[in-house]
């Protein structure tokens, strides 16, 4: 079966301008690990979108396993940030653009 993508977008919680260095650390090494173990496809931080943090494409076998990534993040562990997993269908030369 073929990997799927998944968009986790990360919501800031009232408490995010309370992020502390530890928490900070753990979250840049958790997108390490998932970028070792070949589930990150890419990250990005939003600038200029009031409430947004950021997002991961996250390239996994299943929707379950998407999920249980985002509520590990430690940002969502540390009630910092929520999230919103969205599927994605890629739409690319190989699918003819979908048509």
């Amino acid at each position: 079966m073929e990997k799927q993508l998944y968009m986790m977008m990360i919501e800031k919680s009232k408490t995010y301008n309370r992020i502390t260095k530890k928490i900070l650390t753990e979250h840049v090494e958790n997108i390490r690990r998932l970028d070792e173990e070949g589930k990150l496809e890419i990250c990005a931080v939003f600038k200029g979108y009031p409430g947004m943090a950021g997002m991961y494409i996250l390239r996994t076998e299943s929707r379950e396993e998407a999920e249980a990534i985002c509520n590990q993040e430690p940002l969502v562990v540390g009630g910092y940030a929520t999230y919103k997993l969205i599927t994605l269908q890629i739409a690319n030369r190989e699918n003819n653009y979908l048509l």
